[in-house]
């Protein structure tokens, strides 16, 4: 797992300290917001937090595993783009950039979430032409 220390931005864009952002989410700390959880799962693959990404992600859609990619992306930024939510059910819109094999990419994403047990989870995400 890649270090990150509490006086560093958080990788999630949010202009906030790590320990003042993701962090308690990743402690284990439910998102109080499918954004918020959103963000954290942004940083958690920045950080190689595997653990944290199958914890949050929706057990009708999460994978067995998660396995690394080879050679893995390097992040670069989050653009939250439009976040909407109406009652147990979310969808947030985003744009992570990121850098594999010396080419510049972004992932655009909306993503799916479902709040149960006063939880947050990540359901699945469309990729928007």
């Amino acid at each position: 797992m890649k270090k990150q220390t509490s006086l560093s931005d958080c990788p999630c864009g949010s202009g906030r300290s790590y320990v003042a952002c993701c962090q308690p989410w990743h402690a284990g700390v439910a998102a109080p917001t499918a954004e918020a959880l959103m963000r954290s799962r942004y940083t958690a693959y920045v950080l190689d937090l595997a653990p944290y990404l199958l914890a949050t992600w929706h057990a009708s859609t999460r994978p067995e595993e998660l396995r690394p990619e080879v050679p893995a992306p390097k992040w670069l930024g989050l653009s939250v783009k439009h976040h909407h939510a109406d009652g147990d059910a979310a969808t947030v819109e985003f744009v992570a950039r990121y850098k594999l094999g010396g080419r510049a990419l972004r992932l655009h994403e909306i993503s799916r979430f479902v709040r149960e047990d006063g939880r947050w989870f990540y359901v699945d995400g469309t990729f928007p032409e």
